[in-house]
């Protein structure tokens, strides 16, 4: 009689290989339903397991993959150095991936870990992300999985993130408290459940403060520096901007470079806050006023919910999810006493020369906001 492996189990059965196989090895993923058809037609069919190839599949990589959008962003190697700590703690090595922000590249990825390279997977997502059915390889295959930063709110297992929604309304509130009522928002794709959590903290600061919302100060940036400076530049000339919430560090960058292309001053002009894990922001010109995540303490965490799954076979459940707080780190950026004093040397200067003032006469004899 010809022998009876997994494959066939599961064409009789009009389930997947892999399916079949978590259920013979009584997983928590598989219905009991399922477990008892399949250990019934496995009976049936004299079904022997093949013990060389279940060795095989309980030896282990002692790796896990990291995947990430960028590396630009200092968030991503501060939570790295998390991650290879506790990677390390457990013997373990740590692979990375650079998705560059695009979908199809993640896609790639995952298959390729799913391929049996990892004993689980670190993942934030692209922002050009719009599905998730690619992450059904790891979960068919039982490798076990924990979202950082970026995540998939569809997505049933553990998420550690930071206080999104809090932050940007704290962000927002700083701006309004120090003068700015027409505050533009710097953001990523809508699809990224940080853009949108932090975006709705800057709608609702803006109402609590009753400043209506204005869409048309939402810039969405991309991943081209060049064209993010360029929208900025172009925001700011068409409107009179007095704050700029940036909701990622690149784009807190693109908008210092903007503002200095056109001559505006920071905070005198325009007032920046964004988020960042910049360890020079207290060195920039003038200083960033920042939203600091806990990146270090973020992947940390990522990877011990992870290494719980690895080493003690514990299921990872939305409910192992976490939130850190971030940290609203006040610098010159959003300095209201250099916006005063500008102020205050403007109207001396309109009241020494009110018949000769104009824009074109301040910038011929700029001496008296010089230092301001």
């Amino acid at each position: 009689m010809k022998s009876v492996n997994l494959k066939k189990l599961a064409e009789e059965l009009n389930l997947s290989v892999a399916t079949v196989s978590r259920a013979l090895n009584d997983r928590y993923d598989i219905s009991q339903a399922t477990k008892d058809r399949v250990r019934e037609l496995a009976n049936k069919l004299n079904y022997e397991p093949n013990p060389y190839a279940s060795s095989l599949r309980r030896q282990r990589s002692k790796t896990i993959g990291v995947v990430i959008p960028e590396v630009a962003n200092h968030f991503f190697s501060l939570a790295i150095n998390g991650i290879e700590e506790v990677a390390r703690n457990n013997n373990y090595h740590v692979l990375v991936y650079l998705t560059h922000e695009d979908y199809q590249q993640e896609a790639s990825i995952v298959r390729l870990l799913a391929g049996g390279r990892v004993d689980g997977v670190l993942l934030s997502v692209a922002s050009t992300s719009h599905d998730l059915g690619h992450l059904d390889m790891l979960r068919e295959r039982g490798i076990p999985m924990v979202f950082f930063d970026r995540v998939y709110d569809d997505m049933a297992t553990a998420k550690v993130t930071t206080d999104d929604y809090d932050s940007g309304y704290r962000a927002t509130r700083h701006l309004l408290e120090v003068g700015c009522r027409s505050i533009a928002h710097l953001t990523l794709s809508p699809s990224l459940s940080i853009s949108r959590r932090r975006m709705q903290g800057y709608i609702d600061a803006l109402r609590d403060a009753g400043v209506p919302f204005d869409e048309s100060l939402v810039l969405q940036g991309g991943t081209n520096r060049t064209q993010d400076i360029d929208a900025i530049e172009q925001l700011l000339r068409q409107r009179r901007i007095d704050g700029i919430f940036a909701s990622i560090e690149s784009l807190a960058m693109c908008s210092y470079e903007a503002c200095h292309n056109l001559g505006l001053r920071i905070p005198q002009d325009v007032k920046v806050i964004g988020f960042s894990n910049l360890e020079i922001a207290s060195l920039l010109d003038p200083p960033l006023t920042t939203i600091t995540q806990p990146a270090y303490s973020i992947g940390k965490e990522a990877a011990r919910l992870l290494f719980q799954a690895i080493t003690k076979n514990r299921p990872i459940s939305l409910g192992h999810s976490q939130e850190l707080k971030s940290e609203l780190v006040i610098r010159a950026s959003t300095s209201l006493e250099q916006s005063q004093a500008r102020a205050a040397a403007l109207a001396a200067y309109c009241v020494r020369r009110p018949a000769h003032y104009t824009e074109n006469a301040l910038a011929s004899d700029p001496a008296p906001l010089q230092g301001f």
